[in-house]
C-alpha cells in the first residue's frame, strides 16, 4: 500500500531534481535529521487517497473495508488514532466528511447510527447532498473552515457553531469543490495551481495558515482528492512525484 518518501532538512537541490526526473525516475528520497515521513501509496488500489481518508483533529477517519495492517500503518504515517466505518454504507470517507475537533460537516447519507458514531468525535451538522458530498464542499483546521459557495449562510451559521470557529463562503479556481482543490493541516494549506489572489486571501485569514500551490500523481490539482495530512505527516497518491512530495512538506509545514 505504502512506499516511504522520508523528507527532512537536507534536501536534494532543484538542478539535481531536473536530472533525476529527465532520466524518468520520478520517486525520490530526501533524507535528513529528524525527518517527517511523507509517504505515497494507495488507499483501497485508489491513488486518490484523500477520497478515502480524512483527518478531524486527532483522529483518523478510514474505511472499513480497509486492512487492519493498512490501517495501521496509517495511523503510524500521520502519528494519529484511526476509526474504521462506512457512512451511508459507503467507503468514500474523505468525501463524505470534514470539520476539526470540535465538529463536522457530514453527507446526509449518513444513517441515524452513522451519525450517533459519529458524535462521539464531535457536533455533527448534516449537509444536503443534492449538490454535493460534504468532504467535497468543507475544507477546515482548528482556525476555522471554508465552505463552497454553494453552502447558504444559515448553513454557515450552524457550521461555525459546530466546528466553534469562523467561517466563510470561498470558491477555489473558480470552482465549488473546495475539498478535493485543497488540503490543509493547522501549520498551512495546499492548493489548486489556479487559485485566484482573492481567494487565498479569503482562505488564508479564515485558517489562519500561509498558503502555497501544488500538485499531486504528477501533475494533478486534485489536491484534495489526492492526499490526506496531519499536523505531523501526509499520506499522497502513488504516482506523486519527490517534486510534489517536498512541495506539499513545505506548504503544510513538515520539515
Amino acid at each position: 500500500m505504502c512506499n516511504a518518501h522520508e523528507t527532512g532538512e537536507m534536501s536534494i537541490g532543484q538542478p539535481m531534481n531536473g536530472l533525476i526526473c529527465s532520466k524518468g525516475i520520478f520517486r525520490i528520497q530526501f533524507r535528513g535529521c529528524d525527518s517527517v515521513t511523507v509517504t505515497t501509496g494507495d488507499i483501497l488500489g485508489h491513488h486518490q487517497v484523500g477520497v478515502y481518508a480524512s483527518v478531524l483533529g486527532d483522529v483518523l477517519f478510514l474505511p472499513l473495508a480497509l486492512e487492519k495492517s493498512d490501517a495501521e500503518e496509517l495511523e503510524s504515517i500521520l502519528d494519529m488514532e484511526s476509526v474504521q466505518l462506512t457512512i451511508g454504507g459507503s467507503n468514500l470517507i474523505g468525501s463524505l466528511i470534514e470539520g476539526n475537533s470540535h465538529g463536522m460537516g457530514v453527507a446526509d447519507i449518513a444513517s441515524p447510527d452513522d451519525i450517533d458514531r459519529l458524535t462521539s468525535y464531535g457536533d455533527v451538522v448534516v449537509m444536503e447532498s443534492s449538490v454535493n458530498a460534504a468532504g467535497n464542499l468543507l475544507l477546515a483546521n482548528q482556525n476555522g473552515v471554508l465552505a463552497s459557495t454553494v453552502v447558504p449562510n444559515a448553513g454557515l451559521e450552524i457550521l461555525s457553531d459546530a466546528m466553534k470557529v469562523p467561517v466563510a463562503n470561498v470558491s477555489i479556481a473558480g470552482q465549488d469543490v473546495i475539498g478535493s482543490l485543497g488540503a490543509c493541516n493547522d501549520h498551512g494549506v495546499v492548493l489548486h495551481p489556479d487559485v485566484a489572489g482573492e481567494e487565498v486571501d479569503v482562505i488564508e485569514k479564515i485558517l489562519g495558515v500561509p498558503a502555497m500551490v501544488g500538485t499531486v500523481s504528477f501533475g494533478s490539482p486534485l489536491i484534495g482528492a489526492g492526499l490526506v495530512c496531519s499536523n505531523n505527516g501526509a499520506f499522497a497518491g502513488d504516482e506523486t512525484t519527490g517534486p510534489e512530495l517536498n512541495r506539499i512538506e513545505d506548504a503544510l509545514g513538515l520539515i
